[in-house]
């Protein structure tokens, strides 16, 4: 790794020589490097794509979205064309051989007109067939794969990335508050253009310098970090690497050569995806014959405007190749995306020797709101510049093997001339104020006060330095066995260790009269927070509380205030103590193994009981003692985290995850009862589905080698709470069903709109169409029956001794839903319709189930 960098070291600072001592002179004599903004002569706005041309020397450029341009003129030329539809073509001369600045104003094309008449004439219907526009698209599909650089044997290249993140469109009332009035310099001006309003407040900035290599056969991906810099924000509050994390989720690299571009955690199907004429209405507009290649510039909308598609523009060469040039990009406001005022994106393709073209720079811009139209927002934009291309000109084999990605030392301490050395560009004045006025931004006390409020609102942990008091939503809870339920707890920080970390809290249930607790202890073998990705860690545990059997709840306490609200019967619980004994271990290729003991002793409470039966007589058991012995492997390729200073939540992609799990019961060890061992199968993927939006889908099974009583079958995830559980069978009661082998399937579909889009009025309201289909086929074998075998637990019965634990049979437990997502861009609601097992005692067969969820 060290002589890696090394090289990547060396090969930067001769480059950097050459450029200091001989380029810039010949380049000099041969060029005249001109740029500025071009824009409206009466309204002063920025115009976009207009053309800067030396028609004489076949060159020239497009200004970008903010009426920006750079142009290189040929000596001796020293006349610059500027040219757009709709204004006045304009002529300006410019000092050969003199770098300048040269801002243009263009006047709108007016004349006085006779008497015209005006006929009116049905538009002709947009048709594919025989569209020289769909002609020439479809000639960039078919050569689209050649003009990907995974068509080379070996590519790498230098890849800088510059994020920068602002409060805007903020009112002079608010820039003018008493706690402001010091700080007047946080504040910028910036056109209503490029961030929705006029004040902004700069409060994040992120750059990474990288190097990526690529080889197509064995394919391998590489990428050497060589700097970070990030504004630091205050530990306490914000977690910095998360934040960073969660910024690079949503503004994801744009490939726009894939049949689907990933943004925001959504899909949004490429102008030149294989079945884009499909989707999209696309034109030519303009040829551009003064650039060499000439470009065909082909402008395209979709077809239905509330679609998960883009508006732009794409300049197509015609040199054969039919490569993007250069690519436009925006959306549509009716488009089905939360929170999001505008989208624009713009990339940029330089050209190969071999004549192909590489992306060269790329800048995404998004204005974020609550509101559409109006209020203040929160406006973010990232730019990459990829440099240094280098083509089928292959490393050593130690650059290519190891881990995706690495790091080279000391990556987040590089010296501002590492930086000034590595940039593309120059920071502007208003980015280079960024890192320091962060700072001075947070000894405001009312701001370091709303920061504080909202951490504790989004986390609901209060950090006292080491230590944090939480989670808020478990400190009130209630059920029919402990009655109003308080509990209090917490948890360290790396403050006060980075490699050991102890969690507890204890609870006390006022109709029980009992005392609940929990305490573990974590320590890391390799150095890093046990929450970082690769884990390498062994903890230790014990919890002595109270439990719902096969109830599973993912990312939420089982005390959780809104969950204490269930339906129907709710009156079998179990108090556990469970002692725990666990090793993890996770590898850079994302698989990974743990090993655990665990000792656990349940004992029924409220109304449920354990019972056997001896000379056909029922015999109560007070408790069960078992000692396992656990083996779970996991790998999930290309795995992602959202990853803060104490969570890791994975990132839902298009890779699967597989799981197994084997658990062996120990008889006569630390007091265990049974000899079995239970085998456990998961599979997990996202299907993306294009404008169909996406399924996830869940496919398990598990067998039971052994006899055991009915608490150590597999009790399915039962819900009986209002909320709408994803891994869970939403209309099962709980202990209803149990199996000693079992498989199942889950599917949940998010259409993302594709429907309600199309529908008047209801579009307005950006909802999203959900639906679901759960199947689980079971049994018990004779040798688990408790029917057939008294002296094991015998199953569940009520008051009046009608059976409510149950065995499957040929036909599976199903269940089905239909529902509304993103009502009022938060809440998930759905109708579930239990299928099969309708004559079980106090079942529901209709249900109505909520889920909080906030997506993009």
């Amino acid at each position: 790794m060290n002589s890696l960098f090394t090289a990547l070291r060396y090969r930067s600072v001769a480059c950097l020589l050459l450029a200091l001592l001989g380029l810039p002179a010949a380049v000099a004599a041969q060029t005249t490097t001109i740029e500025g903004v071009v824009m409206d002569a009466k309204t002063k706005e920025k115009l976009p794509y207009v053309t800067v041309a030396v028609p004489q020397a076949g060159v020239g450029a497009n200004t970008d979205l903010d009426g920006h341009y750079t142009l290189r003129v040929p000596a001796p030329y020293t006349s610059v064309v500027f040219n757009y539809l709709g204004y006045r073509t304009v002529t300006k001369t410019i000092v050969a051989g003199v770098p300048q600045e040269l801002n243009v104003q263009l006047t709108p094309t007016a004349a006085l007109l006779n008497e015209v008449v005006v006929k009116g004439q049905k538009q002709p219907r947009y048709r594919n067939k025989e569209n020289p526009a769909v002609a020439l698209i479809r000639q960039v599909i078919d050569n689209k794969e050649k003009n990907r650089p995974e068509s080379y044997d070996y590519v790498e290249y230098d890849k800088y990335e510059k994020m920068t993140f602002a409060f805007s469109n903020l009112s002079e009332k608010f820039k003018n508050k008493k706690i402001f009035r010091n700080y007047q310099f946080l504040f910028e001006k910036q056109d209503s253009t490029a961030a929705g309003g006029v004040n902004i407040l700069p409060v994040y900035m992120e750059e990474k310098l990288a190097r990526e290599y690529y080889r197509k056969n064995p394919e391998k991906r590489k990428t050497v970090a060589l700097g970070t810099k990030q504004v630091q924000f205050d530990k306490h509050f914000i977690d910095n690497e998360g934040l960073s994390t969660y910024f690079n989720r949503m503004y994801q690299d744009i490939d726009i050569y894939a049949n689907n571009v990933s943004l925001l955690g959504n899909q949004l199907l490429s102008p030149i995806a294989n079945n884009s004429p499909t989707f999209y209405q696309f034109y030519i507009t303009d040829t551009l014959k003064q650039q060499t290649p000439q470009l065909i510039e082909l402008s395209f909308t979709p077809r239905a405007k509330g679609d998960m598609l883009f508006n732009g523009k794409l300049y197509v060469t015609l040199d054969g190749n039919y490569a993007v040039q250069q690519a436009v990009l925006s959306v549509d406001k009716r488009i089905n995306l939360n929170f999001v005022k505008s989208l624009n994106a713009r990339l940029d393709f330089a050209e190969n020797p071999d004549k192909r073209y590489h992306l060269s720079k790329s800048a995404l811009a998004i204005d974020f709101g609550v509101s559409q139209n109006k209020g203040s927002g929160f406006y973010g934009e990232r730019t990459v510049s990829y440099q240094h291309y280098e083509i089928n000109k292959p490393e050593g084999p130690e650059v290519y093997d190891g881990p995706a990605q690495i790091a080279a030392d000391s990556t987040d301490h590089r010296p501002d001339a590492f930086w000034r050395r590595n940039r593309p560009d120059s920071l502007t004045q208003v980015e280079k104020a960024i890192y320091t006025n962060v700072d001075t931004l947070q000894t405001i006390k009312s701001f370091r006060r709303t920061l504080e409020i909202f951490t504790f609102v989004l986390s609901g942990y209060k950090s006292f330095g080491p230590f944090e008091i939480g989670p808020s939503n478990t400190f009130y809870s209630f059920n029919p066995v402990e009655g109003f339920r308080l509990r209090l707890g917490g948890r360290t920080t790396p403050e006060l260790s980075k490699r050991i970390y102890f969690e507890t809290y204890s609870a006390y249930g006022f109709k029980d009269e009992r005392w609940k607790y929990f305490l573990s202890s974590t320590y890391s073998l390799n150095n890093k927070s046990v929450y970082t990705f690769p884990q390498n860690f062994i903890r230790a545990s014990f919890q002595r509380d109270t439990k719902i059997p096969g109830q599973e709840l993912e990312f939420v306490q089982e005390d959780n205030f809104l969950l204490s609200f269930k339906r129907g019967v709710n009156d079998k619980w179990l108090y556990n103590d469970v002692y725990r004994l666990d090793y993890v271990h996770e590898f850079n290729n994302h698989f990974s193994y743990t090993l655990g003991v665990k000792k656990w002793q349940q004992a029924p409470a409220g109304g449920l009981y354990f019972r056997n039966v001896e000379d056909d007589r029922p015999n109560p058991v007070a408790n069960l003692s078992t000692t396992e012995a656990m083996l779970s492997l996991r790998w999930a390729p290309k795995e992602t985290f959202y990853q803060g200073k104490l969570y890791r939540v994975p990132i839902i992609g298009p890779y699967p995850v597989f799981t197994a799990r084997l658990t062996t019961g120990l008889k006569g060890v630390l007091g265990g009862e049974y000899n079995y061992k239970n085998v456990a199968l998961n599979a997990t993927k996202r299907f993306y589905l294009s404008q169909l939006g996406h399924a996830d889908v869940t496919v398990e099974g598990g067998y039971i080698f052994g006899q055991v009583p009915f608490p150590l079958l597999d009790i399915h995830r039962a819900n009986q709470t209002y909320s709408y559980q994803l891994n869970s069978y939403n209309l099962m009661n709980f202990l209803e069903f149990s199996s000693d082998h079992y498989a199942s399937f889950f599917i949940d579909q998010n259409f993302n709109g594709f429907f309600f889009n199309k529908l008047p009025l209801i579009k307005q309201l950006k909802l999203r169409e959900v639906a679901s289909l759960k199947l689980l086929y079971g049994g018990i074998r004779d040798q688990n029956n408790p029917t057939l075998h008294p002296e094991l637990y015998q199953f569940l019965q009520d008051a009046q001794g009608q059976p409510t634990t149950f065995a499957l049979g040929r036909q599976p437990y199903a269940e089905a839903s239909v529902g509304v997502a993103n009502i009022f861009k938060l809440f998930r609601l759905d109708i579930v319709k239990r299928l099969t097992y309708l004559d079980n005692p106090n079942i529901s067969e209709w249900g109505l189930r909520g889920r909080f969820k906030v997506d993009f």
